[in-house]
């Protein structure tokens, strides 16, 4: 087996949490040493999730801010050569209403999505880096959901309105370093954007799908075409699968195009499965 990791990409609504459970549960069928890390996992070993970024300056000014706190940050720092990053989704889960309202905000403007697409560029593709290094002398098979394409693109493209160019070299990037892996990328989609986006609104609670309409309509390529709520919304989706889809071709790669529409589970197991056991 030379395959370690399996990506699982697509846009919001299009299955992949299913997807990946799927893939999942096909490779511990064959007794192979899966690992599942699903978007939003806080122990992400290539991403980050709720992780505040912060240099030396930077730090030492919110220790100096929040004098009454230095001990509970200090704990939690995560020290590395290139700055100071602060799990905050985990010390809100550890310490709940110890941590101010106005502290954890401060810490939110500092999220790695939240910062220059430059320094988000620079900071995942060394954690990518570190991943592929580790993963390549062990001996599980990792798959992941949506963090290789799906989040430089929302980054990229929907936050800051970057060029196809510019989000191209990036996916890149983290692939070159994970090529000794040998991953295979699944990527998810449905023939009918309007559909599963109503699908996926009708699933999930006001709260998600009022920040997703938000997010993709009130900033970078939404805010550019003056588009908004679920029409606006429909239309950078439609986008950013046209976006995807000119990427995953030149990705050099083994890759899956996994319709999904159907949303047949008993068929896509048996594409899946007669798919994967070309590679392993």
């Amino acid at each position: 087996m030379n395959t370690k990791l399996i990506l699982i990409e697509g846009l919001p609504g299009s299955g992949k949490t299913t997807i990946a459970r799927l893939v999942h549960d096909l490779l511990k069928k064959q007794r192979l040493g899966a690992r599942l890390f699903l978007e939003g996992n806080l122990d992400h070993p290539a991403d980050y999730d709720g992780v505040a970024f912060y240099d030396k300056n930077d730090f030492e000014k919110l220790l100096k801010e929040y004098s009454d706190y230095q001990h509970m940050l200090q704990n939690n720092v995560m020290i590395q050569e290139n700055g100071y990053f602060i799990p905050y989704a985990k010390m809100s889960e550890k310490y709940g209403k110890q941590i101010p309202d106005q502290l954890f905000d401060d810490i939110f403007t500092h999220d790695i999505y939240e910062l220059s697409f430059e320094k988000n560029v620079e900071l995942i593709t060394e954690r990518w880096k570190g991943f592929g290094e580790k993963a390549h002398h062990e001996h599980s098979t990792y798959v992941f959901e949506c963090c290789f394409m799906q989040n430089p693109m929302t980054i990229g493209f929907v936050k800051y309105n970057r060029s196809f160019e510019e989000v191209s070299d990036y996916i890149l990037g983290l692939g070159e370093s994970i090529k000794r892996l040998h991953p295979i990328l699944i990527y998810v989609y449905q023939k009918s954007i309007n559909k599963s986006f109503e699908r996926a609104l009708a699933e999930r609670p006001k709260a998600w799908s009022e920040g997703f309409i938000e997010y993709y309509t009130e900033q970078g390529y939404g805010k550019s075409r003056n588009y908004h709520g679920v029409d606006g919304t429909i239309e950078v989706l439609k986008e950013m699968k046209l976006f995807g889809k000119r990427i995953y071709d030149t990705l050099d790669v083994k890759k899956i195009w996994l319709d999904n529409s159907q949303l047949d589970l008993d068929k896509t197991r048996i594409i899946l499965k007669e798919e994967l056991d070309r590679y392993f």
